[in-house]
């Protein structure tokens, strides 16, 4: 059996790829982008928002689901998204997923993908609206 070998590359160096890509977003960015019509997608997992809160108007889709639904060839996709033009910033907790998963949206054909510099907790830390949890 022939073995493949790929060249190895650690996670650093993956995210400094992925990076080079991205003409990422500050919050203040974000937020600007936000109201001129750019989809904040927050791939937080439920704890953390749970924790946290969530930036008002954001599409949640947890990270494990984010192809499915925003590929807009797909039948699972989400309403919010109808074509490959639109702009979308994803949104992680700290911003090191959110540019791993931003470059994925552009493999599918979303050019537009990019991530939010610093995640939630950089948005939050800006001052900018957070809709708090729920107390239980």
């Amino acid at each position: 059996m022939d073995v493949i070998r790929t060249p190895v590359r650690g996670i650093d160096a993956l995210l400094a790829q992925a990076r080079s890509e991205l003409d990422r977003l500050g919050p203040l960015e974000a937020a600007e982008a936000a109201a001129s019509g750019a989809l904040l997608v927050d791939i937080r997992y439920a704890a953390l928002r749970e924790r946290d809160g969530t930036i008002p108007g954001a599409l949640v889709v947890e990270r494990n689901e984010l192809e499915w639904r925003l590929d807009p060839l797909c039948d699972h996709r989400s309403p919010e998204v109808t074509d490959h033009y639109r702009t979308v910033v994803v949104v992680c907790n700290e911003g090191y997923a959110s540019s791993l998963a931003a470059v994925s949206l552009r493999q599918l054909g979303l050019h537009r993908a990019t991530d939010l510099d610093g995640g939630f907790q950089a948005w939050r830390r800006a001052g900018l609206p957070v809709e708090l949890p729920r107390a239980r």
